[in-house]
């Protein structure tokens, strides 16, 4: 599959074009001794970052189920039987209450993220009042609606909206083994379009899906050759569930996973590399070495969009035992 690099205009994340990346130059880095991996990480995460400050993020499906797309690895895929039911867009009172109890937690970003392939004309219109009472919380808003149109990103640029989340998932030569209802291209376009909105963009991958490493490092590559590359970044690993098409996914070391983090961090310097994913299933130890690799934002509470996360309690107390704290202001 061709697909063209993204490149965005100019914003105000750097003052001179990022460091373009080949993809044997990603696959080398992953290949360090992993002592000189995480010193190198370490030491760029401490030019850009207080290194113990933690982005608080909490994520709410305000629409759950029933998803046209294929992607191999979604419960909420009308393809797969996952067991996740296919429900209404929620009322946009339950969605302040989440967002009001996820601020008393100390989350200083609200995302919410809807299950279709792209938003209609009723759906904009109720997130559109979701973004602007979420915003008048006082909190950061960011949102995951799938692909978007330039009236779209208008509209959530108009209510106020933050960040724009919409993951590359893979490379473009392992994006067919997983996805076959929309094309990279689609994804790379609605980029653009949030961009040129001006709207911050959140946008990562899963790794632990079966890919190689060449395949993972040209996930890191098309995100860090964007221009700017995103603000945000997470990094997912696959969660595997019953009833998707890769439950049976072999097993990702988890020194993989944290690689896969000190070379986000080292291709992006800037950006807010995110712990998200799959953490549930990662000890405590895995998850500091995570935080040493240079992530600096978790996604905070119970739930995913289905997925479980670490309990609240957990997270205070891991963050307590590697003293670690909330980054409490706005990072833009």
């Amino acid at each position: 599959m061709q697909t063209k690099t993204a490149e965005f205009a100019p914003s105000s994340q750097s003052e001179a074009t990022p460091q373009t990346w080949s993809v044997a130059a990603v696959e080398a880095l992953y290949k360090l001794p992993f002592s000189d991996l995480m010193y190198r990480a370490q030491q760029i995460h401490r030019e850009h970052f207080d290194p113990n400050a933690v982005q608080l993020s909490t994520l709410l499906s305000i629409k759950t189920g029933g998803c046209t797309e294929d992607c191999g690895y979604c419960t909420q895929s009308s393809y797969h039987s996952a067991g996740v039911e296919n429900m209404k867009i929620l009322d946009i009172e339950e969605v302040l209450k989440a967002a009001k109890a996820a601020k008393n937690a100390g989350a200083g970003r609200f995302c919410m993220g809807a299950a279709w392939r792209e938003p209609s004309k009723e759906d904009m219109t109720a997130v559109v009042e979701m973004v602007k009472e979420v915003r008048a919380l006082g909190m950061e808003t960011c949102a995951t609606l799938g692909m978007l149109n330039d009236e779209q990103t208008g509209q959530l640029k108009d209510a106020g909206l933050d960040y724009y989340n919409h993951n590359l998932d893979t490379s473009p030569e392992f994006y067919g083994n997983i996805i076959t209802t929309r094309d990279y291209q689609d994804r790379i376009d609605t980029l653009e379009r949030v961009r040129k909105a001006g709207m911050h963009i959140c946008s990562g991958g899963i790794i632990g899906m079966g890919e190689s490493l060449t395949q993972r490092a040209g996930l890191v590559a098309q995100l860090a050759n964007m221009n700017p590359y995103p603000e945000s970044v997470p990094i997912n690993n696959l969660v595997k569930v019953e009833g998707t098409p890769l439950a049976d996914t072999e097993d990702l070391d988890p020194l993989d996973f944290v690689r896969t983090i000190a070379v986000a961090r080292i291709t992006m310097p800037k950006a807010f590399v995110r712990l998200s994913a799959g953490r549930g299933e990662m000890s405590d130890a895995v998850q500091a070495l995570c935080f040493l690799a240079g992530a600096n934002s978790i996604f905070y509470g119970d739930q995913l969009l289905t997925t479980g996360n670490p309990e609240v309690e957990r997270d205070r107390a891991l963050m307590n035992k590697l003293g670690l704290y909330p980054l409490a202001d706005k990072c833009h």
